[in-house]
């Protein structure tokens, strides 16, 4: 009798530190991402690989829901001006810092003085060229302090824009609207961002970053929304090589990768159908060429190299269905644009038909094609090398020499906006806001993601008009007709359109589809 009772109490015991240990267990959400980001300084990245890391450190004045609809974030609450000009942000109550500090106002003032700040030197600042001043105070024109972006309390901060600009919520949601924790980026310079000394005030915290290994995420104890975080530990792995990525997924030792390699596209339709998401993408792959080089200078040139790519094939072949192929740069579904977008005119002609017109342009500019000798640069990623070959042999069709240039992807983009010397580069631009202002920009002078060096003041001229613009209709006319004369000129040739494509474990719940392709840590869940 004692023998069964001891047992049945052992035998209860160890049912209880079971359930203790598993209740008690670490969730870990392992996600492959496209590379390592080359900064964790919100101010000073550009890429998607960087913005995903980021999205789960920081929150803005507002961020995304897991459908990549706006919603509260730092801010509980605003309201907007009659005339569009003025937002007015209410801090939430008792938002922290994940040292506990109080997020206020402040913090979000502090960081948009420093992304505008000259000394700063952050590439993306012109996308909140919106603000009123924020131009003129980048260039170094203005002061800090007349930039239009006022906090005259700790819980309140206040934007004047230079107009009305129907997509600035969205683009408060971008990494260049999360805030800094002002002490420690003064105290500590540019190691605020190392492991130990990164404060956040976002749904995890960063716990390690070692470089082509992992940067290990925790969840943040002092988020305002940490009792419905359901992951403790996210772990971003780098994943040139999308093959690896995927090898990792059916081991079952990677839950999401974020991208695909797309000529295995066939084998994951058959063998992982119900864990392939592909998804419509607000995003454009194009070819930016060196404009300011003598070879590239006549948009002739640039446009008989245009006329010559099969897209067709590049969408079809080498991205196996899961590109469309691209005759602008704006992409389709856009909000705010004419109903009817402009785009290469030869967007429906055969393709021998192009060729014909592609030696005629040559011709005229008095360029034999079979002298001209081309570098195609790319980022590591089987993918880019296999449309970049494509290219080369369309090219090789007219007698055009081509070489390959593979460029390690971290820094990659940072050598594309330096001026880097290349002659046509693979690149590739993602909406960070639902609005063609957000791709047309890209071709003005001055701007640092503007690869080509291209210039040209019409087009500026229009940009401007289209910015001062408050009639909704209006300003759409004056962006197609900006687009219409960088098709002219094609400065980068506009090759495809983009769909996100990933790999996504069925253990993985909260992962919502959305055009901005957008999937913060903070909504996912794993079952057991």
């Amino acid at each position: 009798m004692m023998q069964r009772t001891l047992g049945a109490g052992l035998f209860a015991m160890g049912m209880l530190l079971a359930s203790t240990a598993i209740s008690s267990a670490q969730v870990v959400l392992v996600r492959g991402n496209d590379t390592d980001p080359a900064t964790l300084d919100h101010h000073k990245t550009s890429t998607i690989s960087e913005s995903r890391v980021l999205n789960d450190l920081y929150d803005g004045l507002v961020t995304q829901d897991a459908a990549g609809n706006v919603i509260p974030g730092a801010a509980e609450s605003w309201e907007i001006s009659e005339d569009g000009t003025t937002y007015t942000f209410h801090m939430r109550e008792g938002g922290k810092w994940s040292n506990g500090d109080p997020v206020t106002s402040d913090d979000f003032l502090f960081a948009f003085r420093r992304i505008m700040d000259p000394a700063t030197a952050a590439g993306y600042a012109s996308i909140l060229f919106p603000i009123q001043n924020a131009e003129a105070v980048n260039k170094g024109e203005m002061p800090l302090e007349e930039l239009g972006v006022a906090a005259p309390d700790p819980q309140t901060l206040v934007f004047t824009l230079n107009g009305p600009t129907p997509y600035f919520l969205q683009l408060l949601t971008h990494q260049t609207g999360k805030p800094l924790h002002k002490a420690s980026v003064e105290a500590l310079g540019n190691d605020f961002t190392k492991p130990g000394n990164l404060v956040t005030n976002g749904a995890f915290l960063l716990e390690s970053f070692v470089p082509n290994d992992k940067i290990v995420l925790k969840k943040n104890p002092n988020y305002y929304d940490a009792a419905n975080v359901k992951i403790d530990e996210v772990q971003w792995l780098p994943f040139e090589d999308r093959s690896a990525c995927l090898r990792r997924f059916e081991a079952g030792e990677v839950l999401i990768c974020a991208d695909v390699p797309a000529e295995q596209m066939a084998y994951m339709k058959e063998k992982l159908p119900n864990q392939l998401r592909i998804a419509p993408y607000l995003g454009s792959y194009y070819l930016p060429v060196k404009t300011t080089k003598e070879k590239f200078a006549d948009p002739r040139v640039r446009q008989a190299i245009s006329m010559l790519i099969d897209r067709d094939f590049i969408a079809d072949e080498v991205w196996q269905g899961t590109m469309l192929p691209a005759y602008s740069l704006v992409p389709p579904g856009i909000d705010n644009y004419v109903a009817e977008p402009p785009e290469l005119d030869y967007a429906g002609e055969d393709l021998l038909d192009r060729e014909d017109k592609a030696l005629a342009l040559f011709e005229e500019a008095g360029v034999d094609p079979a002298t001209l000798e081309i570098q195609l640069s790319y980022n590591s990623s089987e993918n880019h090398r296999n449309t970049m070959a494509a290219v080369a042999d369309m090219l090789s069709n007219v007698g055009i020499k081509s070489t390959l240039n593979e460029m390690e992807g971290t820094n990659y983009f940072n050598y594309l906006r330096e001026d880097g010397d290349f002659d046509i580069v693979r690149a590739g631009w993602i909406g960070d806001y639902s609005d063609p202002q957000n791709f047309l920009y890209l071709n003005e002078s001055g701007v640092s993601f503007n690869y080509p060096k291209w210039s040209n003041p019409d087009y500026d001229a229009k940009m401007r008009a289209a910015a001062e613009t408050t009639d909704l209709g209006e300003r759409a006319a004056l962006l197609a007709e900006a687009e219409k004369i960088y098709l002219a000129e094609v400065p980068s040739i506009p090759i495809l359109y983009y769909s996100s494509r990933a790999l996504v474990s069925d253990r993985v719940t909260g992962y919502e589809d959305n055009i901005l392709d957008d999937h913060f840590s903070r909504w996912l869940s794993i079952t057991q």
